[in-house]
């Protein structure tokens, strides 16, 4: 059976993190790529529960042929490998060519004095935005979970010096939430990741890929409560050292009850994201049953 729960962490120990780091600071990636798809993915895709959520995706909420689909899983794997790859490369101080589009909004955002929310997804690479997309204008505040791996914490924490970027960690007691309201009130960005709940947190349902799954509630209340406006954030894989930003301003009727709100604005989301999927089905990364009831 898939797992029913996403766990909240990068995969790996400390230790294997940080050696990865030293790695990279004389591997060309595309050595490290090679290497996980000849040994790593092979391994995955025989013991790890994985195989099967991936599969699951293709084969029946994208509807794709059987052949079509043991291909998507396996090369979804390896791109998998590949931006967690990409990821600690940053770390170790090497860089990607990023191209962004849908930049006119966000630039009329950031010179307006009231701040405002970009929603992110678990494709592609997201954690390559927090890199690339900064404001001269506006801080940027990441939304992160409190019990990533400490080497996973250092090495953002490392990248986030470098630009306007802020980590604000989601806490048991909720105390990030005041955090949250006082980057607001500030004009300031907040950036949240939009698709996956955790367990005991209010969610909501949507149709995704015709049928409904859970999404987290908090983001978007977040952006009704304060009335500000919403980009979804993408980052999608393009090439060996390619990365696409796509941002697209996502809509809602700011008059509307506060639940018709979070309906409109959840909907906008889920429908981008539902784009970004079909254009990129390989990377889509999320490796539990994603539409568990």
């Amino acid at each position: 059976m898939a797992e029913r729960q996403w766990m909240g962490t990068t995969f790996g120990n400390g230790w294997m993190h940080k050696a990865l780091i030293r790695l990279l600071h004389f591997t060309p990636v595309y050595f490290l790529y090679l290497f996980t798809d000849i040994f790593i993915v092979p391994f995955c895709l025989i013991f790890n529960k994985s195989r099967k959520t991936a599969w699951d995706f293709y084969r029946r909420h994208l509807g794709f042929g059987f052949f079509k689909s043991c291909h998507l899983t396996f090369r979804n794997h390896c791109l998998f490998a590949q931006v967690v790859i990409d990821r600690f490369a940053m770390y170790a101080g090497k860089g990607f060519n990023v191209q962004i589009e849908g930049t006119d909004y966000f630039k009329q955002l950031e010179k307006r004095p009231e701040g405002f929310i970009q929603l992110s997804s678990h494709i592609g690479n997201y954690e390559i935005a927090g890199y690339s997309l900064v404001s001269p204008y506006k801080q940027i505040h990441a939304i992160v979970y409190s019990f990533e791996k400490e080497s996973v914490m250092k090495g953002r924490d490392s990248m986030f010096t470098k630009t306007n970027v802020s980590m604000i960690a989601l806490q048991p007691d909720m105390s990030h939430l005041f955090e949250i309201d006082k980057a607001l009130c500030a004009g300031d960005i907040i950036s949240f990741p939009a698709d996956r709940h955790m367990e005991g947190g209010r969610c909501i349902t949507a149709d995704f890929l015709g049928k409904q799954a859970r999404f987290p509630q908090g983001p978007f209340s977040v952006a009704t409560m304060r009335g500000v406006e919403a980009l979804a954030v993408n980052v999608m894989k393009e090439g060996l050292k390619k990365y696409r930003i796509f941002l697209t301003w996502l809509p809602y009727d700011k008059q509307a009850s506060r639940k018709e709100q979070i309906r409109q604005l959840s909907e906008a989301y889920v429908r981008e994201l539902e784009r970004l999927v079909r254009l990129y089905p390989a990377q889509w990364y999320n490796f539990f049953d994603f539409w568990a009831s």
